[in-house]
Parts: C-alpha cells; sequence; structure tokens
C-alpha cells in the first residue's frame, strides 16, 4: 500500500487542472520573464535604443495581443489546450532568438514571433481557467496559479542575475537558454497532461454583447494603464536612475519572491472583499505609481530617486496580481459558453491602447518623462470609477449597478 500510495497522488496531481494551469503559467512566465529581465539593458546597450525606439518596438510587440480575436479562428480547429502548447513553444523559439539581432529591424522581428506565442498562450490560458476552475473557488486557484507565474520568474531573474554577476556571458548565450528551457519545458508539459476540456461547449463566432459593457471598459483601462508601466517603467529605471542588468534582475527577483506568497493571499483577498472592493484597491496603488514614478523623474526625491522609483516598480510588480478580479467578476456574470470567445475578444480590446500608447508616449517621453506617468495615473483615476459600477455581488442579469439585482444577489 505504500508503495502504491505516490503514484495515485501523483496521478491526481496531473489530473487536477489547477496543476496543469499552474505548470503552463510557470513556463510561460519563465520564458517571458528571460525576456523582458534583458530587454531593456540589451535595446539600450547593444541595439542603441532611444525612448523612441522602445516605443516602436512596445507598440510592434503588442500587435499580437491586438489580433488575439483571431483565436477564435484557431478554436474552430484545435481545442484551447493545444493551442496553448503551440504558443508556448512559439514563445521559446522568440526568446532564444532575440540575442542574436542587435538591431531595430532584428528586434522587431523577434519581439513579434515571441509576443505571437505570449499573447495566443494568455488567450487560451484565460479561457481555459474560467471554463475549468470552479466560481467558489477561482480567486483562490488563480491566486494560485499566479504563485506559480511568480515562481517562474523568481526563478528566470535569479538565474539571470546570478549568471551575469558570476559568468558575464553574452546576451546571445543567455536569450538562448532560456529560450531552449521554455521549449523543453513544453515538451514535459505535453507528454505530462492528459486532456482536458470545458464542461460547457463554447460558442464559435465572435461574441460581443452589450451586457458585458463594463467588463470590456476595465479591460480597456487595465491594458492601457499596464502598458504605460511595462513599455516606461522598466526603461526609466535604466535611463534615468542607470540600473544595470543585474540590478534590474534583482529588483524583479524581489518583486516575484514578494508575488510567490502574494498571489495565494491576494487571490484569497478576493473572494474575501469582493470584486468590486479589489479592482478599486488595485486602481488607488496603481495611481500613487504613477505618480511616484512621475516625482522620482523629476528628482523629487533627490539622492533617494532610485530607491523610490525602484520600490514603486515593486509596488507595481505585486499588485497587479488584484487583476484576476475582472476575470473572476466575468466569469460571475457571463454565459458559460461565451468564455472562449469573449476571452479573445476581451484580449484584443485589452490591446487597443497598447498599440498605438507606446509609440505615442514614446514622443511624450522625449520631451517630459514625467508626462508619461501622470497621464497614466489619469488612466487608473478612470478605471477607479468605473469600478463604482461593479456590483457587490455581480450575476447574470445585475452586470453592473445601473441593472436591477437578482433577487439573490441584491445588495
Amino acid at each position: 500500500m505504500s508503495e502504491a500510495s505516490p503514484p495515485r497522488r501523483l496521478t491526481g496531481l496531473i489530473a487536477s487542472p489547477t496543476s496543469f494551469l499552474m505548470v503552463l503559467a510557470f513556463v510561460n512566465w519563465f520564458g517571458y520573464a528571460s525576456w523582458s529581465a534583458l530587454l531593456n539593458n540589451f535595446a539600450k546597450e547593444a541595439a542603441g535604443f532611444t525612448g523612441q525606439d522602445i516605443g516602436i518596438l512596445q507598440s510592434v510587440r503588442e500587435i499580437p495581443g491586438f489580433l488575439a480575436f483571431t483565436a477564435i479562428i484557431l478554436f474552430w480547429i484545435m481545442r484551447e489546450q493545444v493551442l496553448a502548447y503551440l504558443s508556448l513553444l512559439t514563445l521559446g523559439l522568440g526568446v532564444a532568438l532575440t540575442g542574436f539581432y542587435p538591431s531595430l529591424g532584428g528586434l522587431l522581428l523577434t519581439t513579434t514571433i515571441m509576443s505571437i506565442g505570449f499573447h495566443y498562450y494568455e488567450t487560451a490560458q484565460q479561457s481555459l481557467q474560467l471554463q475549468l476552475l470552479p466560481k467558489s473557488e477561482a480567486p483562490r486557484l488563480l491566486g494560485r496559479i499566479a504563485g506559480a507565474s511568480a515562481v517562474a520568474q523568481l526563478l528566470a531573474f535569479g538565474s539571470i542575475a546570478l549568471i551575469w554577476r558570476t559568468l558575464q556571458p553574452s546576451y546571445a548565450t543567455v536569450f538562448l537558454g532560456a529560450g531552449v528551457v521554455t521549449i523543453a519545458l513544453t515538451v514535459v508539459a505535453i507528454g505530462l497532461f492528459p486532456r482536458f476540456q470545458g464542461a460547457v461547449p463554447q460558442n464559435k463566432g465572435f461574441v460581443l454583447r452589450k451586457r458585458y459593457w463594463l467588463y470590456y471598459a476595465l479591460t480597456f483601462a487595465s491594458g492601457a494603464r499596464r502598458q504605460i508601466f511595462m513599455a516606461f517603467g522598466g526603461f526609466l529605471l535604466v535611463e534615468r536612475f542607470g540600473y544595470d542588468v543585474a540590478a534590474t534582475a534583482t529588483l524583479l527577483l524581489a518583486t516575484y519572491g514578494i508575488n510567490m506568497f502574494a498571489g495565494p493571499l491576494l487571490g484569497a483577498l478576493v473572494g474575501r472583499i469582493g470584486e468590486r472592493a479589489t479592482i478599486q484597491l488595485e486602481n488607488i496603488s496603481l495611481i500613487v505609481v504613477f505618480i511616484g514614478y512621475a516625482l522620482a523623474s523629476h528628482g523629487a526625491f533627490g539622492n533617494w530617486g532610485a530607491l523610490f522609483a525602484g520600490a514603486f516598480f515593486v509596488i507595481d510588480g505585486v499588485c497587479f496580481t488584484l487583476v484576476l478580479a475582472q476575470r473572476t467578476y466575468f466569469q460571475k456574470i457571463a454565459d458559460p459558453a461565451d468564455i472562449a470567445p469573449t476571452s479573445a475578444v476581451a484580449f484584443t480590446i485589452n490591446h487597443i491602447a497598447a498599440v498605438f500608447l507606446p509609440i505615442t508616449f514614446g514622443l511624450i517621453w522625449l520631451r517630459d518623462p514625467a508626462l508619461v506617468f501622470y497621464i497614466g495615473a489619469g488612466v487608473a483615476t478612470a478605471s477607479l470609477g468605473l469600478s463604482l459600477l461593479v456590483p457587490r455581488h455581480p450575476v447574470a442579469g445585475h452586470e453592473t449597478t445601473l441593472s436591477a439585482p437578482a433577487p439573490a444577489a441584491a445588495e
């Protein structure tokens, strides 16, 4: 009996949708984190990028996200699980090639390959999460998945910081190694996990429903403010405060070291206080972060500027986990058959601003970096206003505070 127990436990873990989603999230974020940890320094040191160049690159990086609605077409010919696997393989390929092309044209090419993999995986996994996880447990389980993502990023950033300090490798070597590991882990996952399928067959067409309008609006605002941080938060640390690869990786190491424990806790918090309060908390934290960045860029903190900017970077990275409340809000109001097509459409909505915002804000950056972050604070303020329309107990038929509450969900 004792010899049979471990295999049964292992079989149970492999058959668990939560374990499956945690492993795939780990692989995805290991690959993407390795790429992002090196990107700003590689772009600055090897390719000679300016703020305008990084804006162009980030805009191109978001084009596959903007086109994520085309995943609906792919869902006609393959399951979400298959698309997730293919996407992770593509992500690994893009990361592996990046270090060999230190130019604007080369980075545009390799970033596009990486981004196709990353964004199509995110579309597939969001659909899988909302289909496979029970509503009552979704916030807590999504928190655990966020914790697994943090472990992957912790491992990626920690490895890069250690390797960079001790071995001083070339950028090409580190990018190649990270890409190969991502591909290898994906192959292991393909052989390890069985087929997972949601209980309700998904609609095959494009879905845009009027009653989901608040979810769409929150998704758009989330994408806009997140893109400002992604494109310019790290670049501020490099350009204004001189963070090198090891310092940047160490800062990210701290962020995801915290998230490894904070992810499950924040997921449980969503379950306790609800989506409405969580979305409000997230936006208030982002307003503080953006204003702090703006002040730091103007030297408001004196000799402590680099430390304060790094602290705001960590705070934003931790609070980003709270975005899972938007997903569980949608899960509660959605027709179960709408989850896959709406996940694809929502991912496109999330990236509308991301396509034009980095290149536009790259020009604003050349005039005054603080303006970029003050606009970000404005976007977060608008999102905070939208969050007031989220019911305390959202359900289908009571999607916003403007709609009549269902009897069982009356506030």
